[in-house]
């Protein structure tokens, strides 16, 4: 009996097409949650001519933000999204500041809110140890012309 021995070829193509499949999977996941990485306070920002920072350091400055009904949040521990206590403001503020000394401290307050509760606000960012405080507003989109 004779036996016959065939010589396969070997492939040697990559199949892409479940690579795509994988790709556009992760395209649509990033597409969902970068939205959500932003802060999810919404805030309408005062206007402002004021320059933007240029000397930020590279890491992320602390945020207290101030919605319209005067609650407030800071963009440290765990519950971001919701309102915070005033102790807590003052013990998250100390802690960030304590381990990053040079961190830059923010106030996002909604144009809407009264100046007194901007003002307690920036007590408790001073309360935890911060010497300065800066404020974020939406740039003017003309500047008012004197007549």
């Amino acid at each position: 009996m004779q036996t016959s021995v065939r010589k396969r070829k070997l492939m040697a193509e990559i199949n892409v097409v479940p690579y795509i499949d994988v790709m556009l999977v992760l395209l649509i996941i990033f597409m969902v949650t970068a939205p959500l990485l932003t802060q999810g306070i919404q805030v309408e920002l005062p206007k402002a001519g004021a320059e933007p920072i240029v000397d930020m350091p590279d890491q992320p400055p602390l945020i207290l933000s101030v919605d319209a009904s005067g609650n407030l949040y800071i963009n440290v521990g765990d519950d971001e999204d919701l309102p915070a206590m005033a102790k807590e403001i003052v013990a998250r503020t100390r802690a960030v500041l304590k381990h990053r000394p040079n961190t830059p401290v923010l106030i996002k307050a909604d144009r809407a809110v009264p100046y007194g509760i901007v003002v307690g606000a920036m007590v408790l960012l001073q309360q935890g140890g911060a010497e300065t405080v800066g404020f974020i507003t939406d740039p003017l989109d003309t500047y008012p012309v004197p007549e």
